[in-house]
């Protein structure tokens, strides 16, 4: 297919690109940095898929082989609880075990899309948040949150009470690291971002995030052996640089600093699901610059989220990468809901878009920065979509009418309000499905 075959080109021009020259809050004469970066490049490599559009097939035959002779209405999917509604496939698969708490870790193996295989700390111990302060940066107390997340071996983080946790200075993790508030209600709120920078394999599932402050940074431990000199934080809500298999899950985004969630850097293996997102300007960036062109090894999954109140703009915006955009709900937007620049693949499938009131913001679509002649090229496809109160998607790409569609169709657009009615925390009680 044209997609696959642009992108199996590209990709070995990719292996060749250096994460960009902005110092991204750190110093890079940090031997420690140097060889972080490095190894983010090589895992970025790996995790690269030459032929995404078999990935979008993948995640579509799953969710329709998990869903067939549902009706989008069946309680439980195929389990024996009555108790239990999992409306898509990523919770069918543990949201109705009223054993969750005792097998957390099942989770890890839930994950769908590019960020299919992240596992998290699932060979790691369990480690329990008890203490919610963030007083110490350089020497953190154990019992919080920063000293689980800098840990060097995989972790489980869990959390045996509700908190709210105010972080003094962006919180960086280490690689294979859990973070899973099932059970208690924890916010990570009115203070500092967290950063995943040059890392591999994370979870983050339940968090509520908002109010995320631009911190000054300082003195950080970013690991048990390393600590450095970080400039101010940008106060996006999670930003994810360099880093590679990522999943966030069931959390709960809004009003912050910056973005919500910022892809960049050569990110890839990603996917973001079953999310909240409400109250924000810029919602949601996946590639920083148009000058950097390490970004089209960047590949991301945006699954069963629902965009919700008083969101304006960026659901997402793309450069460079490949994004698969299915089965989510689309509910409010006050500009436009996904835009992007510099030939970005887009691939829309099944979601519901519903256009605000405002006759000048019915488009879905907005490209920046090029002129027609030039994004008509862009490979921007809508397969399924339900458009409605005026809604528009305007397509791109070589010669679009008759371009080559994916093999498999996503879930109706029709079924995505029952496909996304769990998006955002859960309250998730013991010996009980969630």
């Amino acid at each position: 297919m044209e997609a696959s075959k642009f992108s199996l080109l590209f990709f070995y021009v990719v292996c060749l690109a250096i994460f960009p020259s902005f110092n991204a809050t750190i110093e890079h004469s940090d031997p420690v940095w140097q060889r972080r970066s490095k190894e983010a490049r090589d895992s970025a490599k790996r995790s690269y898929k030459p032929n995404p559009i078999k990935v979008t097939d993948e995640f579509n035959t799953h969710v329709n082989s998990a869903l067939k002779g549902s009706k989008s209405t069946r309680r439980g999917l195929g389990n024996k609880s009555k108790s239990c509604e999992a409306t898509n496939p990523i919770d069918q698969c543990w949201r109705c075990d009223p054993n969750w708490e005792k097998n957390r870790k099942k989770l890890a193996d839930c994950a769908l899309g590019f960020g299919h295989g992240t596992t998290g700390g699932k060979d790691g111990k369990i480690y329990e948040v008890t203490d919610h302060t963030d007083d110490n940066l350089v020497t953190p107390k154990p019992g919080t949150l920063r000293h689980a997340v800098i840990q060097k071996e995989p972790l489980w983080i869990i959390f045996p009470r509700s908190m709210q946790i105010e972080l003094k200075a962006e919180l960086l993790l280490t690689d294979n690291k859990t973070i899973d508030t099932r059970g208690a209600n924890v916010h990570i709120s009115n203070g500092a971002q967290i950063t995943m920078q040059y890392v591999n394999n994370i979870i983050i599932h339940g968090l509520h995030v908002h109010n995320i402050k631009r911190k000054a940074g300082g003195l950080i431990r970013d690991s048990m052996s390393h600590y450095g000199v970080r400039a101010m934080s940008d106060g996006d809500g999670i930003s994810i640089f360099g880093s590679t298999h990522i999943w966030i899950d069931h959390v709960s985004l809004t009003n912050c600093d910056d973005g919500l969630i910022d892809v960049v850097s050569a990110s890839t293996a990603i996917t973001i699901s079953n999310c909240h997102l409400t109250k924000h300007n810029d919602v949601l960036l996946f590639g920083a610059s148009d000058t950097f062109s390490g970004d089209k090894i960047m590949q991301v999954t945006l699954a069963f989220n629902h965009f919700g109140k008083g969101l304006v703009q960026r659901m997402p915006r793309c450069r460079w990468g490949f994004f698969h955009v299915v089965n989510n709900d689309y509910t409010h937007w006050l500009m436009y809901a996904i835009g992007g620049s510099q030939h970005p693949t887009i691939i829309s499938q099944g979601n519901r878009f519903v256009a605000p009131n405002d006759r000048n913001a019915k488009e879905v679509t907005k490209r920046d920065y090029a002129p027609a002649s030039v994004w008509k090229n862009w490979d921007w496809r809508s397969e399924g979509d339900l458009l409605m109160n005026g809604a528009f998607f305007v397509e791109s790409g070589k010669d679009v009418k008759n371009a080559p569609k994916t093999d498999i169709k996503a879930r109706p657009a029709s079924e995505v309000s029952h496909l996304t009615r769990y998006a955002g925390p859960l309250k998730c009680i013991p010996n009980k499905p969630c």
